[in-house]
């Protein structure tokens, strides 16, 4: 199966998947009620200092800001042509922030501790004669390849963007999709293979 887990024994390897999780949940709400530039700053060198810890490999994973980046630009933009400048920066910081520190919970998560943090939030899913288990499979699946996503679409563009010349086109939304239905064929082979998601250990 395709994973963006980062193999170690680091700080953040040892911190229980559901204290990473319940932290970024609580930050992202707590980011939402801020209008200071200056916390959102601090805020992302705290996630970036959190990638350095890491060493050489977790700095690598920094490449996720290539794919972010045509979005970014975009949302400055249509900021500046608003006139909503500071706004647009808050924004901004806010969603580098975001997604960076939820892409450091998928990188030194294992699959298994994601979905067993996840699980109990389902269980009333069982009186009801659901599958929690499978609901947290779902779950963790989308938090674990969101990032994964962003990273297959940056590789995408800069490959357009070497024989092209341009920077992103309409176009890279067929080989994006092939790319997804691909992944996604792959990661559905992986789990059959292990027995669904009763096969996964928890």
């Amino acid at each position: 199966m395709i994973s963006v887990y980062l193999q170690g024994d680091s700080w953040a390897h040892q911190v229980p998947a559901g204290l990473k999780l319940l932290a970024v949940a609580l930050a992202s709400l707590a980011l939402f009620q801020v209008t200071s530039l200056w916390v959102y700053l601090i805020c992302l060198c705290v996630v970036l200092l959190c990638y350095a810890s890491l060493g050489r490999a977790g700095l690598a994973q920094l490449k996720l800001l290539r794919a972010l980046s045509f979005f970014l630009v975009l949302l400055a933009l249509m900021h500046w042509y608003s006139d909503t400048l500071h706004d647009g920066a808050l924004a901004i910081v806010r969603l580098l922030t975001m997604v960076l520190a939820a892409n450091f919970v998928s990188v030194t998560t294992r699959m298994d501790d994601m979905m067993a943090a996840v699980q109990p939030l389902f269980r009333p899913l069982a009186l009801v004669g659901l599958s929690p288990r499978k609901a947290a499979l779902g779950v963790t699946l989308v938090l674990r390849f969101a990032p994964h996503m962003l990273v297959v679409y940056g590789m995408l563009r800069e490959a357009w963007r070497a024989r092209t010349g341009s920077r992103n086109s309409w176009r890279l939304l067929a080989p994006f999709a092939i790319q997804s239905l691909r992944m996604s064929d792959n990661v559905a082979e992986a789990l059959k293979a292990r027995g669904g998601a009763d096969g996964l250990s928890a």
